[in-house]
């Protein structure tokens, strides 16, 4: 018979769980305070309670932490109501399974809920969160503080509370924030994403809220807004911080009414869109500067998710570096162990974003010339960095490697070309010409190569930006890097 410990001081809550769990055959014990919480525990073991968030001489955390360490096994959720739902988190980021709102408005989902983590189907959502990740391009890795965002993350999604997403540059707010809503039960409904920052207040407002025909001029017709079309979706501000204070009242009352007007209209529209807000900077720094409303963090700021930067999880550098050859369909590739002990030591102040984009273009000069990437390769677009223990000179000896290797062949191609012309002539006073001009030919092609590949190394990989630098076409460019029969 499974046990269950139902942790509450309001004898209406108690006498709830009372009736809706007696007839399924499960123990149930009831506390209101310290002294009856710990006559329960140590007189028997428990597989689920369900602890009140606050209690009059105690409260939810503390409890959960002596369950933790009395019962390990013994599954933890705490109830709590809307405004202390970051409480809630903070227990679930200490160990308890799960949370769930007073009032209970929805019984079914309830009962779901404790029958799940009564069996063994809690084991599985790991695995299905870890799919999700991967199916989406969420790249978790080895980290502990990786795995606890994912599963923090999963658990919220399937909660209808609004989410704030900080992280450096290039940490992947965006994909973290898509894994939110393909866990969430909105998948079926539109994701829609914006960054704040990157267009003007005026464009921003009529993107977010829509406009009437002849709001303004070039307004010819009617344009419904974000918020109309991801309503019942999820709707992602990306670098919230940078949105104007005008934008940010709207945004605090649509936060608050969930109603807004179309520019140039005076009707109001509901939205049921959820929103997941982002930003690369603190918005508790923002808010001390006067740069951004404090209503709005509030508002914002019910559930704060946090992405650890690349350098604080170094461990995870190997699996991505794989993730990426196998993304590029590079797996005859493999990394050096100098170039992986680099890459674990550099500081990435652009995070998984420049990752990549360091490993796109070490495959680049890569293939077809080695199975092994070295440091040089790597080198390529590694800057100096403040968080790299690596001295000054050697990592600018890495940084000039692959050029001088290009140079120094390049010296020798010239040497043989001109020692072809001179034996000639001395040995018969003539030239061929045929097979002078077959060797400037090939010349020719070694001297382009060497262009295509320094064009490559400043664009990153980017074959159609090198291409547009170096005058010549896409298919001029495969030439030559003697790839006549693939694709830019």
């Amino acid at each position: 018979m499974k046990r269950i410990l139902i942790i509450d001081d309001e004898f209406e809550v108690q006498n709830f769980f009372s009736f809706l769990l007696r007839n399924k055959g499960f123990d149930l014990s009831f506390a209101s305070n310290k002294d009856e919480i710990d006559g329960c525990l140590a007189c028997k073991p428990y597989q689920l309670a369900l602890v009140d968030l606050k209690l009059p001489d105690t409260d939810g955390i503390t409890i959960l932490k002596d369950i933790k360490q009395r019962m390990p096994a013994c599954k933890v959720v705490i109830m709590t109501g809307y405004s202390t739902v970051k409480s809630a988190l903070e227990a679930i980021r200490l160990g308890a399974d799960d949370y769930i709102e007073k009032p209970f408005d929805d019984i079914t989902e309830l009962e779901l809920l404790i029958d799940k983590l009564l069996t063994s189907e809690t084991s599985l959502d790991q695995d299905k969160a870890l799919e999700l990740a991967e199916q989406i391009g969420f790249v978790i890795g080895e980290s502990q503080k990786m795995h606890h965002l994912l599963s923090l993350a999963y658990k919220v999604a399937q909660k209808n509370v609004t989410l704030l997403i900080e992280g450096e540059t290039g940490t992947g707010k965006e994909v973290l924030a898509r894994f939110i809503h393909e866990a969430s039960s909105r998948l079926v409904h539109p994701f829609i994403g914006v960054n704040c920052g990157a267009l003007t207040e005026t464009l921003l407002e009529s993107e977010l809220f829509g406009h009437e025909k002849g709001a303004f001029t070039g307004a010819t017709q009617l344009r419904k807004g974000f918020f109309e079309i991801a309503s019942k979706g999820t709707l992602f501000l990306d670098e919230i911080g940078d949105a104007s204070p005008s934008i940010q009242v709207k945004l605090l009352r649509i936060l608050e009414t969930r109603e807004f007007m179309r520019v140039g209209s005076e009707r109001h529209l509901h939205t049921d869109t959820r929103i997941i807000a982002a930003s690369h900077i603190h918005l508790n720094e923002a808010v001390n500067q006067g740069k951004f409303r404090e209503d709005l963090l509030y508002r914002l700021d019910v559930v704060k998710l946090h992405i650890p930067p690349l350098r604080e999880r170094k461990e995870d550098i190997p699996f991505l570096a794989k993730y990426l050859l196998k993304r590029h369909a590079a797996q005859q590739l493999s990394f050096s162990s100098d170039a992986v002990h680099l890459m674990e030591q550099y500081g990435w102040p652009g995070n998984v974003r420049e990752l990549s984009n360091v490993i796109t273009r070490a495959i680049t000069f890569a293939d077809g010339e080695t199975t092994i990437i070295t440091p040089e390769y790597l080198s390529i677009n590694l800057e100096i960095s403040k968080h790299s223990p690596f001295p000054q000179a050697k990592q600018q000896e890495w940084v000039g490697n692959q050029e001088a290797k290009d140079i120094i062949s390049l010296e020798q191609h010239l040497e043989k070309w001109k020692e072809g012309i001179l034996s000639q002539w001395k040995s018969s006073g003539t030239i061929d010409l045929p097979s002078i001009m077959e060797q400037t030919k090939k010349l020719e092609q070694v001297v382009g190569t060497a262009f295509v590949k320094k064009a490559l190394r400043e664009t990153i990989g980017n074959r159609k930006e090198a291409s547009r630098l170096l005058n010549i076409s896409p298919r001029n460019l495969r030439y030559l890097l003697n790839e006549k029969g693939k694709d830019c």
